[in-house]
């Protein structure tokens, strides 16, 4: 639970959502952001960008504001937010989007909830619902009939029905909350019951969805309240529609203050994807990986065995021209404030890799509905043929590196992974002669990389064939199985890695200056990544200790941004940010003390 004064300016943040779009939501209860009518979409609610008079907001201020808590309803993406005055009178507000079977499908409208129910005494409120449309430029028309609001503007319109005064809520007018008032904003449709009626029953329902999801969970002994969480928050990733899972759920959060590295992370990137994936399937929820390869399959088909982006849109979109927006100051007034993603132009070759990885388990696991077999093998050899072409040939690394190409170690190392993990899928498919021709590649490409990434000046792998410079990712040989962990020149990669990259707990991505010099915080994942190793090679102790550190590092509710800063611990980067999430389940899964020691 977060309890005290609600601060702005910060990623202490909450995420409801349904797989179909999701929202922000601060300490004090106000709607920064949401994106509508997807993940990618247009902000309707953009404070978290532009926090001044011009930004578009959702708020329930509450007159001579104290303090606030915030939680989660345990096991569910159900936020509560209570907020008291000096007086100690509080209202506490309920959102969430609604989620749950309905006539044998999955119910997820584009609808958000918003409940507040009175705690104590006669607390004062005034409602600020302020959406915007065309990224905030556009003042939308606004309509009033007799339970709800019309607010009209850039192709789309959204309706607010309330038992709230609507006076009040059109005027920002002071009032006291005297009862329980409800709120639905979505789509111009008619609701099919009462106001009260829907929300309580969109409330018990979604709860009830929730429960049942964490329920078949499988976790391990310790951490359990961290890991549902991840959890949670990498399902809420996934659009369910297309099957697409988005890196974050905003754009331009500087991965340090006043960088400029501020980037858009709205979109599917199939690396992040298949550690979502693969974390996912560690708990046994393997519905997230299904939705995946629906819409991995099509990407794999339509490349028709040559080159893959390392980044679609969630519709599978490949342009995503990249561009800022100047009308908008920026998180923190750090701007710029950029919408789309160069990166979908580059080639980083261990996408390749990413692929294979990602659904090789449908190969192998009976328990899903559509197993994988002959058609979809074929389609993946033409993905780990052209991962043979190009294992040796420079790229922008998994890093994105906008200005230097080189060989680097961990796109031929995910090129490894895809001829081993075809080899083994072959295996299951009973294929001899498959299984030859991928173990050889594969070992073609693992005596490369273990002969030229080794720098017998740094006593490491670097980054690229032939190289000096450390990277982070070396730490991956270990994870997909490319080395044994306890091999002498791991061991010692290690080692170059702590003294080169960590400050203290914290690791760094690199130690070469890249586009815009040298990195100033920590990547969370590498940090993440470095526990894993420490754990792999007997170091349990260390590797828990860190994890705490990380696990501290979240905000009051759970949640991981893209990067930590190693002097102030604040969080910096996109937010929720999944690889971040991922890391949490992985360092769990893999420190803590089996079950079978307490029953």
């Amino acid at each position: 639970m977060s309890t005290g004064n609600a601060s702005r300016g910060n990623l202490h943040l909450g995420m409801t959502g349904n797989c179909a779009y999701s929202a922000l939501i601060d300490p004090q209860a106000r709607m920064v952001w949401c994106c509508l009518p997807r993940f990618d979409g247009d902000p309707v609610f953009n404070a978290l960008l532009d926090d001044g008079p011009t930004g578009s907001v959702w708020a329930f201020d509450l007159e001579n504001f104290a303090r606030s808590e915030q939680r989660y309803e345990p096991n569910t993406a159900i936020l509560k937010t209570r907020l008291y005055d000096a007086d100690g009178h509080g209202v506490e507000i309920t959102d969430f989007a609604p989620r749950f079977f309905s006539h044998a499908r999955m119910f997820r409208p584009l609808t958000i909830v918003r409940r507040v129910k009175v705690l104590s005494g006669t607390p004062r409120i005034r409602i600020k619902l302020r959406p915007r449309f065309d990224w905030g430029r556009q003042v939308p028309t606004v309509t009033q009939g007799g339970h709800h609001v019309r607010f009209v503007g850039a192709g789309m319109t959204l309706r607010l029905t309330c038992d709230a005064p609507l006076n009040y809520v059109l005027d920002g007018t002071w009032f006291v909350a005297d009862r329980q008032m409800n709120f639905i904003l979505g789509p111009d449709e008619t609701l099919m019951g009462g106001i009260e009626d829907t929300a309580h029953l969109f409330e018990k329902e979604t709860a009830s969805y929730w429960h049942t999801w964490t329920r078949r969970l499988a976790i391990p002994l310790e951490w359990q309240d961290a890991v549902i969480r991840a959890a949670i928050t990498l399902k809420l990733s996934l659009f369910e529609d297309t099957g697409a899972i988005v890196a974050a759920m905003t754009t331009s959060i500087p991965e340090a203050p006043g960088s400029g590295r501020n980037w858009d992370y709205r979109y599917c990137w199939l690396r992040d994807a298949f550690f979502v994936v693969r974390a996912l399937n560690s708990l046994s929820e393997v519905g997230t990986m299904e939705d995946y390869l629906r819409w991995l399959t099509n990407v794999v088909v339509r490349s028709r065995g040559g080159h893959i982006q390392p980044l679609y849109g969630i519709g599978q979109e490949e342009q995503l021209p990249e561009a800022i927006l100047g009308h908008l100051p920026g998180y923190r007034g750090m701007g710029p404030v950029r919408v789309g993603n160069q990166a979908q132009e580059h080639f980083q070759h261990d996408v390749y890799g990413n692929i294979v990885l990602g659904a090789a388990q449908a190969f192998h696991d009976q328990r899903l509905f559509r197993r994988a077999g002959a058609a979809e093998f074929e389609h993946l050899q033409a993905v780990g043929e052209q991962a043979f072409r190009v294992y040796d040939q420079p790229d922008a690394g998994m890093w994105e590196l906008r200005t230097r190409a080189r060989v680097h170690t961990s796109s031929a190392l995910m090129s490894w992974a895809a001829c081993d993990r075809l080899s083994k899928v072959a295996a299951a498919l009973k294929m001899p002669e498959r299984i030859r021709y991928w173990r050889e590649r594969a070992d073609v490409i693992r005596e490369r990389v273990l002969r030229e990434a080794w720098s017998d000046e740094r006593q490491a792998f670097a980054e690229s064939l032939g190289g000096r410079d450390l990277d982070a990712s070396a730490l991956l040989m270990a994870e997909v199985g490319f080395i044994d962990p306890h091999d002498a020149r791991f061991l010692a990669t290690v080692d170059a890695l702590e003294k080169s990259l960590c400050d203290g707990p914290y690791m760094r991505r690199y130690e070469a200056p890249d586009d815009f010099g040298k990195p100033e915080t920590a990547f969370n994942i590498c940090t993440f990544w470095r526990i894993d190793a420490l754990a792999r090679i007997g170091r349990k102790a260390q590797a828990r200790e860190i994890f705490e550190t990380m696990l501290a590092a979240r905000n009051p509710l759970g949640l991981l941004s893209e990067d930590t800063h190693p002097v102030t611990g604040e969080m910096w980067g996109n937010f929720p940010q999944t690889y971040s999430m991922v890391g949490i389940i992985n360092a769990a899964v893999r420190l803590s003390a089996p079950w079978d020691s307490v029953i």
